[in-house]
């Protein structure tokens, strides 16, 4: 990586991550992140790190104290719940019960991230457009009118990567699962019952293959996913404005209708808001040509459905090992290393992906909750 200018495009927690362990080696890396600056409120549910992928991530990169300075122990604590909100699983008052689950708020673990990177790294307001190549490597132009050149780009844009296409033209399949995710802010004046549930962790509700999903999070919120099967392209022909509150309502009123009026609080509050998200996963079975200036992580690289807990863990494995690969084990050229990076990387998330596809099917299946309490059993 010497004399080599590096760009990360996206700078959530596996882009962060990777330039922090490239800096670490001493290579000259930017990120370049479409969100005007690092007080954009957070949004989504709490992040749960795992020993072997996230929690690595950060002890590699010196940042494990600073993890557990601000994470929220409390938040790992589960409980599972039928329709009517009803408990068939209760460890929300378990002291230790998060202990093995350790959990942090997205806004902490990208402040943690951000104050370990060089002043300046993060060039804010900077939304990639397009790229072309130039030299051996490639001119990145953002929509704000600027461009970067860089010898090696890594994308780490998420999900709807602009950057994957010039790396492979493999579709994504859907899941035949759709989320509406939604957030209420205020929620112990905004969603009292629900805020009470939750007890600072986290709800887990089925019925009539169905799903909702709480989290609650240190600054006062409550997340949710709603989680439906529907065809693919539900959300178009739905004819619902997700941006209107009233049309949502009578939504979630008509499609949960057998559901306890409880779960009606989150769609009270003016302050909430909702985004419907088809959730879709690339083959098991993807494969591509190795470049020798661009890779992807994360999502970009391999996007799954969030009923397995490992999206960010995925993303912060690969953030360490593509590091690795780039500046720890002696390839003859950078080619090289992101070939061996890409190839352990989609082994891994292969099973990962199939796992995760797993969960998803129990999860809106016919009965979830034994199914969900037996494999938590270990049978």
């Amino acid at each position: 990586m010497q004399d080599k200018k590096i760009a990360v495009v996206g700078g959530g927690p596996g882009g962060l991550t990777l330039a922090r362990l490239l800096q670490l080696k001493g290579a000259v890396v930017n990120v370049y992140e479409r969100d005007a600056s690092q007080d954009v409120r957070m949004q989504g549910a709490t992040l749960d790190l795992h020993e072997e992928s996230g929690l690595e991530a950060l002890r590699r990169a010196g940042l494990l104290e600073a993890f557990y300075a601000n994470h929220r122990p409390e938040a790992g604590r589960l409980r599972i719940v039928d329709k009517h909100a009803a408990s068939v699983m209760d460890e929300l008052f378990a002291e230790d019960a998060g202990d093995q689950r350790p959990e942090i708020d997205r806004g902490p673990l990208r402040h943690i991230l951000l104050e370990s990177l060089a002043g300046g790294t993060v060039v804010w307001n900077s939304q990639f457009a397009s790229m072309e190549k130039e030299k051996d490597g490639w001119r990145l132009s953002f929509k704000n009118g600027s461009s970067a050149y860089a010898d090696l780009v890594i994308a780490a844009d998420g999900a709807n990567s602009k950057i994957r296409p010039y790396i492979t033209a493999i579709q994504p399949l859907y899941s035949g699962v759709t989320i509406v995710e939604g957030n209420v802010y205020h929620a112990e004046k905004n969603a009292p019952n629900l805020w009470s549930l939750a007890n600072g962790g986290k709800v887990f509700a089925f019925g009539d293959e169905q799903s909702l999903i709480l989290s609650a999070k240190g600054e006062g919120s409550l997340s949710f996913y709603t989680g439906c099967k529907v065809p693919e392209n539900w959300v178009r022909q739905s004819g619902i404005d997700f941006a209107d509150r009233a049309q949502v309502t009578e939504w979630f009123k008509k499609d949960f209708g057998s559901w306890n009026n409880i779960w009606q609080e989150l769609f009270i509050s003016p302050e909430a808001w909702f985004i419907p998200r088809p959730q879709y996963h690339f083959p098991l079975a993807q494969e591509w040509a190795a470049l020798p200036n661009l890779t992807m992580l994360g999502d970009a690289a391999h996007r799954m459905p969030p009923y397995a807990g490992e999206g960010v863990n995925m993303a912060m494995q690969d953030a360490f090992e593509l590091a690795e690969c780039l500046t720890d084990r002696p390839f003859e050229d950078v080619q090289t290393a992101i070939a061996a990076y890409e190839k352990q990387m989609r082994q891994r998330t292969s099973e990962v992906t199939r796992l995760t596809l797993d969960s998803t099917e129990m999860l809106h299946g016919a009965d979830p909750i034994t199914d969900l309490l037996t494999m938590m059993s270990g049978h």
